[in-house]
This record gives structure tokens, sequence and C-alpha cells, in this order.
């Protein structure tokens, strides 16, 4: 292995934003800077990577602000801004006070080599930050870099200090085409880590953790450009023969892959969290069809419904969205009495954000603006309700957790194999422990357990 190039030692802290990928993306490129010999401020950074996330114009919005908090908290910083914002919009960036880095997703994995080699050679001071990735500040195309070599060279993922769950990104890109999507013009075509490198993090993070989330950005994909194909349910059965963890745990997966393989083998193996993710989006099937969505709402229940025949007590999620360019009130009523009826225990419920050069943000959208925020409340409201129902029949019974971090007032929180945030008042335990706990209490949004 290639020694990595020491230089005088300075302070730098991550922020990330978004979807779990840029989580696991981030805590990726901490570790890295940490092994060329950059140490994790405990105040004021010299260096502050700001990890962008820009699936909405709020997500957009948030970066700003960060970027320019960053700089008025710590004028004397240099800020190295990455992730689907700086992919998508560099020059919009580069121009905020105190950016002195733009670096795209497609050079992300490279941010540890360019903040090296700047610090023992610095550069002259430049009026605009320097930018890498598919397009330079100047507008010329480079080229379509998301290759695999570029998902491959990621160190590996550590939790960071705030984290007793660490994100595995075991897949990056995405090819499908959705109409309201930005993503894959900014993460590129789908790509798989391999199998030995997945097994080979694991083991790690099981060294240090009782629990791995394994997350991509099109996670069900998996394996699907590898040689032979393997799926995603081959890839589990590996790791949990060749790894100790304790608990693995699939973040979102779209319905097409849930496959009843891989709901059985969920469903049947311990060590595999009882919790099932799958976007909805909407359960209109002329909305999805705008959406290009490649299921219908039959689809989508089919896989809702084995999954609870399967797993009874597990927690099943979905990503909706409202306020599509176009939708109607019937369309929306299609989707509130779909989910009223399906078995969901939590939902996240977004407003629909025109991204441009989408499909979507050519559609018109003015009927419906007026209306987006009382169809968001009126989901969260629902969602919210059977949340409270799920938590409140599951009182008395126990399952497998995780403490996550003590209260401030006393006690413990933890997470449920089934998704649970649980409170434990009654005790002071460290984090990243495993326990078995038994649900007491649902107290509103709060619910209370004891060790069982």
């Amino acid at each position: 292995m290639r020694s990595r190039r020491r230089f005088p030692t300075k302070s730098f802290s991550v922020r990330s934003y978004g979807c779990r990928a840029s989580q696991s993306d981030g805590a990726a490129i901490a570790a890295d800077l940490q092994r060329r010999g950059l140490e994790t401020a405990s105040g004021p950074a010299d260096l502050v990577v700001i990890n962008t996330c820009t699936v909405t114009s709020e997500a957009d919005r948030d970066a700003r602000q960060a970027i320019r908090r960053a700089h008025r908290e710590n004028p004397e910083a240099e800020i190295l801004v990455t992730g689907c914002y700086a992919q998508r919009h560099p020059t919009e960036l580069a121009d905020l006070p105190g950016v002195k880095w733009v670096i795209g997703n497609s050079h992300k994995t490279r941010i540890g080599t360019i903040v090296a080699e700047a610090l023992v050679k610095p550069s002259a001071p430049v009026s605009q930050a320097a930018y890498h990735g598919e397009i330079s500040l100047g507008g010329t195309l480079v080229g379509n870099i998301f290759d695999q070599k570029h998902f491959l060279s990621a160190p590996v993922v550590e939790a960071g200090p705030d984290r007793t769950r660490p994100n595995l990104k075991i897949q990056d890109g995405c090819g499908n085409r959705c109409s309201f999507c930005v993503i894959p013009s900014v993460r590129g075509a789908s790509r798989s880590a391999p199998i030995g490198f997945v097994i080979e993090q694991v083991r790690m993070l099981s060294e240090r953790y009782s629990e791995v989330v394994l997350t991509g950005i099109n996670l069900g994909r998996w394996g699907r450009d590898l040689p032979e194909k393997p799926r995603l349910a081959h890839l589990l059965r590996m790791v949990l023969i060749e790894t100790d963890v304790a608990k693995l745990r699939l973040s979102s997966i779209e319905p097409m892959d849930w496959t009843e393989e891989l709901l059985e083998l969920v469903a049947t193996t311990p060590r595999l969290a009882k919790h099932v993710h799958i976007p909805l989006q909407s359960a209109s099937d002329t909305v999805l069809r705008r959406m290009r969505r490649r299921y219908r709402a039959r689809h989508y229940a089919s896989r809702i419904e084995k999954a609870r025949s399967l797993m009874p007590t597990a927690s099943i999620g979905a990503d909706v969205m409202v306020g599509f360019p176009g939708e109607s009130d019937l369309e929306f009523e299609e989707t509130r009495r779909f989910i009223t009826e399906m078995p969901f225990t939590y939902l996240h419920v977004f407003s629909y954000s025109s991204r441009p050069g989408t499909e979507a943000s050519e559609m018109a959208d003015e009927p419906v603006k007026p209306v987006k925020k009382l169809r968001n409340r009126v989901l969260r409201e629902l969602a919210a309700e059977k949340n409270l129902a799920f938590r409140s029949s599951l009182i008395g019974a126990a399952f497998d957790a995780v403490t996550l971090d003590q209260r401030a007032g006393g006690g413990s929180r933890a997470l449920t194999d089934n998704y649970i945030p649980v409170r434990l008042p009654d005790q002071e335990l460290a984090p990243g422990m495993p326990v078995r706990v038994r649900l007491s209490e649902c107290n509103g949004s709060t619910t209370l357990a004891r060790l069982a």
C-alpha cells in the first residue's frame, strides 16, 4: 500500500447534508483526512468541508446558508464544498465568500489528495475557488468520470464521534430517470462495490459498532454492474457468513427491488433488522406515469402486504411527494386513501421542488402550488396517527436495540431492531451498546422502554 504524504497538522470539520449515502461520504472524507495527518477540530477548524445535497431547492438554500455561516463564524477557515450541489452548479458555490475549493462528486474520493497537495505546496491566492469535477469553471466538458475506480478508492467508512450506527455506502449512482429527479446527473450511473470490498469494511466496522446500515443511492440495484450480476440477497448472505456484525440494517430500496427472496431473507434472519423502507412518491397511477416511476400502486401494495405478512412487527416506511406538477385533488385523494389502507408505520413527506434540467421542471405546476402545504400537513398527520397506533400495539413486546446516547435529564435513548426510537428513563448506558428492551408506554411521539 502506498504511503500517504504527511504535512503540518491542521484541524478540520466535515458537515454533511442530505441522504444516508451523503452521510457515508462525509464519514469517508473525514477518515481519509485523519489518515493524512489532519485532526478533527474541537473548536474552530482550519479546514471546513461542506458536503452538500441538491435534491430540492431547500437543500440548495441550506447548503449556501451553511457555507456563509462557516465563513462568518471563522473567516480564516478554508472552505471546501463537495457533494451533489457542487457537481450540479460549481460556479454558484465558488462565488460564495470563503470558498477555496469546489469538488464535485466525480472527484470526491480525491479530496484528501487535493488538500494534501495544497498544504504541502500552497498555491498563490486566487480570486475564485479551484474546481475539480465534471465541468470546469470555464464550462468545458472534460468527460463523464463516474466510473468504478472512483467508487472503489473511497476509504473505509467510520461512524464518527457522534454516531453509533455507521452508514456504509455499497452502491452509488442511479440508472432510473424519474422526471423530477436530478440525482442521476450529479451521481452518475449505478456502480457497486464488490463483495470482498463490502465484507472487508463490514468486518472492520463490526469491531467497533453493534449495527451497520448498508446504504446507496439506489441500493436495490447493487451488483447489476458487477461480473456475474449478483443480487443484494446474495451479498447479505456472504456478509453474514464472513463477518461477526451483530446487526445489519438496509436503507431505502425501490419497490421493484424488494424481491420475494430479499423479503424472506430479512424476515427469517435475526441479524437483519426488521425494517423495510420503500419509496412510494405517489399512489396515483397517473401521477406515477408523469413521474416516470417504474411501478404502479398495485405492484407497490403487493410488496407492502408481503412484507407485513412475513414480519408482523416490522417498521414499514415510505417517501411520499405532494404537489407534483398537475396533481389534482382526485390524484392526491388516491394517495391519501392508499396510505390509510396500507400498513405503513411512518412516512417521510415532502413537497415537490422543481429542479432545473429535469423533465418535470417543464411541466405546469401552478394549479397545485397553493395546496402543497395543506396536502403535506394532511399526510404528516395521517402518518403520525399510524405511527402511534403501531407503537401502541407493541406495548409489552421485547426487541433487540442499540443505545444511541444519554439524555441531559437522565436516562438513555436507543433504537430498536424494528426502527422505534425509545427512551430508557432509568438507565444511563454508553452509546453503541446492544441491549434487549421491552416497550412500556407511548406518550405522543415518545416511546418509553425498560431493559428486558
